[in-house]
């Protein structure tokens, strides 16, 4: 197998240590090694290390929310005529009710809980970060087509069915609490590249690489579903292209609305988007969203180190527009520094350029950084 490019290697080796660094694995030898932390967050997390402190579960944290809530509403009933206890009150009842979830998966993500949160202009996780050199397809697409005719391959490329694989992402967050103590804005990018790696004959292209940025605004909720916690309400605005010229050309932009739910060591996240629409003559994918779809939704198991998600995407339509996919991946420790990881493919649309076509692919490698 020939070496991933430098580039990469060292993407991966600075990206890694820098979305790890916002957990607290190890405890410090005193609370003086803990000034040295510019982070607020971090520091109270050393500290909190060092002294051996524990945090209040995400069940206890959401009881204490729904302790506060309550009191606060028989308070402001009762309406004491001193109006001390109310006084009183309500910045405890702030501070709990805004904690709700402190812990939980999705909190650990997106810095729901106020106590949470690590300012801006942090480099932090987004999806997840891996490598897989053996990624196989049981059918190549050597003449992608699109309704548009400017978008529709003539010569048919010459392609191996087992290439390499690899995604970056990451996200930071621009603005905090926007509204009261909620409302958090985060620009994210992931970038997924499919490079023939062992087709020495035609120079080991990059058969396809997907860009994707997105601007995201994220709420904390707290409300209960069939045994769920309802953590987060996010909308974004994202675009996905392949970057390449027609017939090539691949692209499409879309609002999205997230919606985020957990208990234990589940997490879910259901995506419904709308596609923002171009002019027929600009559009190298006018049907896009009968092959990729127009919803997806993600399910995670994260328990002892491995890691089981889950992610559908359909149509939403009926007949012949009834297309979508599933994708299973399983993250699993190797040692304390490396991960292997496998992922299966089976549907439309595993990258940009085969949106609107049919295959299954399995891949296997390593893993630097899970969903959570």
């Amino acid at each position: 197998m020939p070496p991933l490019p430098l580039a990469l290697c060292a993407a991966l080796a600075a990206t890694a240590p820098a979305l790890a660094a916002q957990e607290i694995t190890a405890r410090p030898a005193s609370a003086d090694a803990c000034l040295a932390i510019a982070s607020n967050a971090q520091r109270l997390a050393c500290y909190d290390a060092a002294l051996g402190y524990v945090a209040p579960s995400p069940q206890e944290a959401d009881l204490a929310a729904d302790v506060a809530e309550r009191a606060a509403e028989e308070a402001a009933g009762e309406q004491p005529a001193t109006g001390l206890f109310q006084r009183d009150l309500q910045p405890a009842a702030r501070a709990a009710i805004a904690n709700a979830g402190r812990g939980s998966l999705l909190d650990n993500r997106w810095e729901l809980a106020k106590d949470s949160k690590l300012g801006i202009f942090q480099l932090r996780a987004y999806k997840p970060v891996y490598v897989l050199p053996g990624f196989w397809t049981s059918r190549t697409n050597t003449a992608p087509s699109s309704p548009n005719p400017n978008n529709t391959v003539t010569t048919p490329e010459q392609l191996d069915s087992i290439e390499a694989k690899f995604q970056l992402s990451f996200k930071t967050k621009v603005a905090e609490d926007l509204f009261g103590d909620n409302g958090d804005v985060w620009v994210g990018y992931t970038q997924s590249s499919r490079w023939q790696a062992y087709a020495s004959e035609t120079s080991r292209p990059f058969r396809e690489t997907n860009y994707e940025p997105e601007v995201m605004l994220v709420f904390r909720n707290n409300y209960s579903l069939f045994g769920w916690k309802g953590r987060m309400t996010g909308i974004s605005l994202n675009h996905q292209s392949n970057g390449r010229s027609d017939p090539f050309s691949r692209s499409w932009n879309r609002v999205i609305l997230n919606l985020g739910l957990d208990r234990d060591n589940w997490a879910f996240v259901l995506r419904p988007w709308y596609r923002v629409g171009e002019s027929a003559r600009d559009d190298n994918n006018p049907d896009i969203e009968d092959y990729i779809g127009r919803a997806d939704a993600l399910l995670v198991y994260n328990r002892n180190g491995h890691e089981l998600s889950l992610t559908a995407r359909h149509s939403l339509r009926g007949g012949d527009r009834a297309h979508g996919s599933l994708q299973l991946d399983w993250g699993f420790p190797i040692n304390n520094l490396l991960r292997g990881h496998v992922q299966v493919f089976d549907g439309y649309g595993e990258s940009m350029i085969d949106y609107n076509h049919k295959a299954t692919y399995i891949g296997v490698g390593f893993a630097l950084l899970e969903w959570f």
